[in-house]
């Protein structure tokens, strides 16, 4: 480590954010520009180098975190990024994205702030592609064999890359007019600006790895028929499979899916709408779902001018400390943490009678009521206990002109007929069961990321392509040199 005493002499500083007032008028990145690299080195200072780092193991990329900690200190800027990119094909979207499980697992945390590691891997990420430090690594010579990727989430594209790198032709298929999944249609703008995607969808094309957007495997091209093409398939499809919420007033006008309702904000951003058709702008908003796709709705509706917005979470609100009985270090603990969305919402007071912010903890909602017109007016919620049970005297009623849901997935979007066409076994949660080599019961055909492991965090995607990358590696060529960080059984350290 470059200053043995740096945890003692440095407190800890986050990449400050812009003021709401100014960042709640634009869809831009919340952080402040260029604030980040005058604080960074003296940050990276404050890594222990401990001798048994478990920010290792809280990540599943494995990034080695203690050795580009030590190189930005010493900002040599080059080496960090090529310590970096040893085990993370995408820094900038996980250093942006990522709710930084291997800082729960820093060993300072246990009794200090620990080191912003997150912060520190997207310095050096940028500052790869502003010194040059991330040219396209295309491979020396071909193998003559050729994989289908179906999906370009972040565990497609993880997974492609590798493959290309290896010297495998590599196509990506894609069912949105636009490449990256979620990471386009379902993170907002001021999360990432996808200026970040396309740079690295570029750097893969100069690689050589091909795209064909606005192809549905299974309804536009068989999926019988490109398993005949290729020697093996991914399918990284994602769990883009929705919860429902099955109480009275469902079908009301106005009652919408949040993935249905952040795609419309995100074509407004790429400039296919002026507005979208589910704009919030005026409107009383609610919010059912405690995540963070219910707080990506939540600075989505701040920005297009909502009259209010509630965000509801079936959870009591959670303590600002770890509880070291139930969930003691280093694994990744339930804390009250405020995001960006939280905190405008909470300085604008969007939700006067919230808990907290713009949250209300332990509701559940039992019911819409709408109007004669058929549209939604209203939402009765109650208060619950730990076990989810209603607290008597504890109903009431929010207005509701628009509602979100936003209450996860539960696994592949079946609409194609891809797990038909290929008769793909199912887990009983309805993810693609695969064996321990990542292979699906359809021979040559692999699954990874969401639509196998289940709703799961980005590094975790990403893990999951580079490890099904070597798996494919082997299969097709018999051995493999390509990394694999996590095998398909492996889950997050828990209690």
């Amino acid at each position: 480590m470059a200053d043995p005493k740096g945890f003692m002499s440095t407190p800890r500083r986050d990449w400050p954010r812009r003021p709401v007032e100014e960042r709640v008028r634009d869809w831009d990145e919340v952080y402040v520009p260029g604030a980040l690299l005058p604080i960074i080195s003296k940050q990276a200072d404050r890594c222990m180098d401990c001798g048994i780092p478990f920010c290792h193991e809280a990540c599943p990329l494995g990034n080695l975190i203690p050795e580009w900690n030590d190189l930005v200190s010493r900002e040599d800027w080059r080496q960090a990024a090529d310590r970096l990119h040893a085990t993370n094909n995408f820094p900038e979207f996980t250093g942006r994205l990522c709710p930084a499980p291997c800082e729960a697992g820093c060993v300072l945390a246990i009794n200090q702030p620990a080191v912003t590691i997150k912060n520190v891997e997207v310095a050096v990420a940028d500052r790869a592609w502003e010194l040059g430090f991330a040219p396209p690594r295309p491979p020396d010579r071909l193998s003559g064999r050729t994989v289908a990727v179906i999906g370009s989430g972040p565990t497609g594209l993880a997974a492609a890359q590798q493959l290309t790198r290896a010297g495998h032709t590599v196509a990506v298929y894609e069912k949105d007019d636009r490449l990256g999944g979620l990471m386009r249609y379902g993170i907002p703008e001021f999360k990432m600006e996808k200026h970040h995607l396309e740079r690295r969808i570029e750097q893969m094309r100069a690689e050589g790895t091909k795209f064909r957007t606005s192809t549905a495997v299974g309804r536009d091209v068989g999926a019988a028929e490109l398993r005949a093409r290729y020697d093996a398939v991914v399918i990284a499809t994602g769990a883009t499979a929705w919860r429902e919420l099955d109480v009275p007033g469902r079908e009301l006008a106005g009652v919408w899916q949040a993935m249905e309702y952040l795609p419309a904000a995100n074509r407004v951003c790429e400039g296919d709408l002026e507005v979208s058709p589910l704009s919030a702008a005026g409107k009383h908003v609610v919010i059912v779902g405690g995540g963070d796709t219910g707080a990506d709705c939540l600075g989505t509706a701040v920005r297009e001018g909502a009259a209010s917005v509630t965000q509801l979470d079936i959870y009591a609100q959670p303590e600002d400390a770890r509880d070291e009985d139930a969930e003691p270090w280093p694994t990744y603990p339930r804390i009250y943490r405020l995001s960006a969305a939280h905190e405008e919402a909470g300085e604008l007071e969007t939700a006067p009678a919230a808990d907290a912010d713009a949250r209300l903890f332990a509701a559940s909602t039992l019911r819409f009521e709408g109007d004669a017109e058929g549209r939604v007016r209203s939402l009765h919620l109650v208060g619950v206990d730990a076990a989810r049970r209603p607290v008597a005297g504890t109903g009431r009623t929010l207005p509701a002109d628009l509602v979100l849901l936003a209450l996860g997935f539960s696994g592949p979007d079946r609409g194609d007929g891809l797990v038909e066409q290929l008769g793909l076994e199912l887990e009983p949660r309805g993810t693609i069961a695969r064996d321990e080599e990542f292979r699906t019961n359809a021979a040559g055909v692999f699954a990874a990321g969401d639509a196998a492991r289940g709703q799961s965090l980005i590094v975790w995607a990403i893990a999951e392509g580079r490890a099904v990358a070597a798996a494919v590696d082997r299969y097709l060529t018999g051995s493999s040199r390509l990394p694999a960080p996590i095998g398909p059984y492996d889950r997050p350290m828990t209690v």
